[in-house]
């Protein structure tokens, strides 16, 4: 049947299973507008209040479901604002799909209003990317651009679509997507042999996962292969989840703002097995130094992983819960008692403690778990609040934390909540917030009130650039050069005005009726939490500094 552009590009959405579209209209792409208002009882859209927040919200989506995140933009500044969210789903591994309008195919190139080269913006920072200048090719290209987003290691993925090309009709033939087959034909028996043969030598193993485990949906696999190892196990902020953080061979989070468990057990095991992990800086510490008594086996779908930050003795390259699959069904059970002993009593020895008395950020994060019985969706913006969002709350299963690990993307978390939320209605999502990145995207509490999310969101108020300050402190002689945000901004008359319920939280008991006011509400709350402009993330290492050396407030007090 003959279709327009705009309307190929719904029936396409159609044929993909998309179900919610996050966007924001403009010149360029109203007649795709006009065509999604015709399938409103379908594709369900969400406007946001800026187009960053529509980016972040279909991340949130997608890194909640593990299906593909779509968002739609106009052309211009529209499609610019995408850029951010872009980026922060790309060094996260999201599958996303951004499609966006431009000016007619003779203006392009002329500096026409509202004309910008989006395609030539956004390649360093998507899978692949396209522009359409010829009808013919709009649908393949948009069920390319899914299959790309989702095959392999997942990622972003942009189409840009002239005005006049959604405008033109061709034919257009309903074709049904293929599944996404897992990457196994790079799963070498030989590597599987060889990693079988240096677990069976190990004495002291320690397993590290990371955002690999979440996207491939290994979680099962996983736990099997721990128990079949015989290790303890840590993990990375996008790790978080995939290995059950009740267990108690979990040692927590390894790295700058790791446990000091982790730290020194990593620090000290003979291997290291690598699964689904990037070996980012903020883990390595100082490279030269990290895991130097191991030798280092890495699992992962991207061969491009491999050899890049760190160098490793043996690798296996595919689908993670294929890899898994395979070790496990020829693993024998291995026995590590007295190293495991061992590591258990690092973990008595160095807990992760904060103040008895006081509301501090670890407090609010623990009383989330025990109020959610660990049971929500946990979104964070990015800083302090973060890592006790990552330290505090037991993660038990996948795609329960959702945050900016690569791009550490301040503004992420309230977008991102709206998609998470939208997508899980039946779940509690939670964003937990900085002051300082609340403001950057407050305004999507307008859209969370405007859709009737259940959502909270909690600021972890200090009135300072928590993080940032906290280096200030003890590496730049408390010179607090602009991170002091004591301006007198009200966050709840900013929630009221906006249409949410707010409140005003100064102690622990006052945080606690708050709460759960919030979430018997079922409506969208913020809790503004006025917490000590000095509470710190403890343990933390030494930028360049060996993760061995991560020291706590105690450690420092104890030094002078």
């Amino acid at each position: 049947m003959q279709l327009t552009g705009a309307q190929i590009v719904i029936e396409c959405l159609k044929e993909q299973g998309v179900d919610t579209v996050f966007g924001y209209p403009g010149g360029a792409i109203l007649n795709v507008y006009d065509e999604l208002y015709k399938h409103r009882g379908e594709i369900r859209h969400v406007l946001t209040s800026h187009e960053q927040g529509a980016s972040h919200a279909a991340d949130g989506y997608a890194r909640s479901t593990g299906k593909v995140g779509v968002c739609f933009a106009t052309s211009g500044p529209g499609a610019t604002n995408l850029v951010t969210g872009i980026a922060t789903a790309y060094m996260d591994s999201v599958p996303m799909v951004a499609i966006t309008c431009n000016v007619n195919v003779p203006l392009l190139g002329k500096d026409s209003f509202q004309e910008i080269d989006i395609a030539g913006i956004t390649t360093p920072i998507t899978k692949h990317n396209f522009i359409v200048k010829d009808i013919e090719k709009l649908a393949d290209t948009i069920r390319r651009a899914f299959k790309i987003a989702q095959k392999g290691r997942p990622g972003p993925v942009l189409v840009d679509i002239p005005k006049d090309v959604t405008a033109a009709k061709t034919e257009y033939v309903f074709t049904k997507p293929e599944p996404i087959a897992r990457v196994s034909d790079t799963i070498r028996e030989e590597d599987i042999e060889t990693a079988l043969e240096m677990i069976a030598e190990a004495k002291k193993p320690y397993i590290f996962v990371g955002g690999g485990a979440v996207i491939s949906g290994a979680s099962e696999e996983l736990a099997e292969f721990a128990k079949k190892v015989n290790a303890p196990v840590c993990d990375t902020l996008m790790g978080k989840g995939a290995f059950d953080g009740t267990k108690d061979v979990y040692t927590g989070m390894l790295g700058m703002h790791g446990t000091k468990t982790s730290n020194l057990g990593v620090s000290e095991c003979d291997l290291l097995i690598a699964v689904g992990v990037r070996f980012s800086d903020r883990v390595l510490g100082n490279a030269k130094q990290f895991a130097s008594n191991a030798k280092i086996l890495q699992f992962d779908v991207d061969a491009a992983e491999i050899n890049k930050n760190i160098q490793v003795d043996a690798c296996v390259i595919g689908d993670l819960k294929e890899i898994l699959k395979r070790v496990n069904e020829k693993l024998t059970q291995q026995k590590h008692e007295e190293w495991l002993s061992y590591i258990m009593e690092l973990k008595e020895k160095y807990p992760l403690t904060y103040p008895a008395k006081g509301l501090s950020g670890p407090f609010l994060v623990e009383e989330v778990y025990r109020a959610t019985k660990g049971d929500a969706i946990i979104v964070t913006e990015v800083g302090q609040h973060q890592m006790w969002a990552a330290q505090f709350y037991k993660y038990t299963k996948p795609r329960t934390y959702l945050s900016s690990g690569g791009l550490g993307t301040m503004g992420y978390g309230l977008g991102a909540a709206i998609g998470a939320q939208i997508a899980n209605m039946e779940k509690q999502v939670i964003n937990i917030a900085g002051d300082g990145c609340f403001r950057m995207n407050m305004n999507e509490i307008a859209t969370a009130v405007r859709e009737q999310l259940p959502l909270i969101e909690i600021v972890v108020n200090n009135h300072v650039l928590g993080m940032v300050r906290q280096w200030q402190d003890l590496f730049y002689e408390k010179r607090y050069s602009a991170t002091v945000l004591d301006d007198g901004v009200d966050f709840v008359k900013l929630a009221e005005a906006m249409g949410a319920t707010g409140y005003r939280v100064t102690t622990r008991e006052e945080f606690k009726k708050a709460l759960e006011l919030a979430i018997a509400s079922k409506t969208p709350v913020l809790i503004d939490c006025i917490i000590d402009c000095d509470d710190k993330v403890w343990p933390m290492v030494a930028p360049g500094a060996a993760i061995s050396s991560s020291f706590t407030g105690e450690d420092l007090k104890g030094n002078q």
